[in-house]
């Protein structure tokens, strides 16, 4: 049990450069995409979050098929559609959401409230909408079953053929992080400040950064017997 401890603690200190370096891209992306349609954002997360859906479970199904004793095949197309489902939507919704709420992201600004003030009677019901709309999760593989769904079973697919467990770190870092910013610039109307920059920073730093490990040390330690094997050169992940 102590030497899984001092493995999930290395392992989580070792991630953490790749992933300040993914927030920093996260929060560049932000900038640049700031003026753009809550549509445009969310056509970029339906590129982002699948990707991320596809690599995850390409991750948890190749450690399955290649550590676990039990290979049986209906158990290893769950292990890799519930791993990678619910790893992303960590990563990709919950955490951002759940941050974006904390720091008080998602509260409309002044200048919004003002323009709702001065709308005509047709537009405020609208605008209303949209502001509750700001509170509102989004869930990936409900909303965008059709993308994010097919995209699990993908990476089952290909890990069944071809399992690898160890991919390019950098690549998983900076899909999960433009998902989890694309997810922000969708559903949160907030303008970027000093403040809110450090807050989106520490949000994407998190999502990021817990369900990761959680993905490469928690889960594969379910069903592999010596932790030592999950040690790995971090350049891949």
């Amino acid at each position: 049990m102590q030497k899984r401890i001092s493995v999930i603690l290395a392992e989580l200190k070792n991630h953490a450069p790749f992933t300040l370096l993914g927030a920093l891209t996260g929060i560049i992306l932000m900038l640049l995409l700031r003026n753009i349609q809550n549509e445009i954002s969310r056509r970029m997360f339906c590129v982002f979050h699948p990707a991320h859906v596809v690599l995850s479970a390409m991750v948890t199904t190749s450690l399955f098929r290649l550590h676990s004793p039990r290979k049986h095949l209906v158990i290893m197309i769950l292990v890799g559609y519930f791993g990678s489902i619910g790893i992303a939507t960590l990563s990709d919704i919950l955490i951002p959401h759940i941050g974006a709420h904390l720091f008080g992201l998602d509260i409309p600004t002044e200048a919004q409230i003002h323009q709702i003030g001065h709308a005509q009677p047709a537009q405020k019901d609208t605008e209303h909408t949209a502001e509750h709309h700001l509170h509102k999760i989004h869930f990936g593989f409900i909303e965008e079953w059709y993308l994010v769904n097919p995209a699990a079973f993908l990476g089952i697919v290909i890990a069944y053929f071809i399992p690898r467990s160890k991919f390019p770190h950098a690549g998983h870092i900076l899909i999960s992080t433009w998902a989890s910013a694309t997810y922000l610039l969708m559903d949160m109307e907030f303008q970027i400040s000093l403040a809110s920059a450090a807050s989106v920073f520490i949000t994407l730093f998190i999502s990021v950064w817990l369900p990761c490990c959680f993905s490469d040390i928690v889960f594969p330690m379910l069903f592999i017997k010596q932790p030592s094997c999950l040690s790995h050169a971090h350049k891949y992940i």
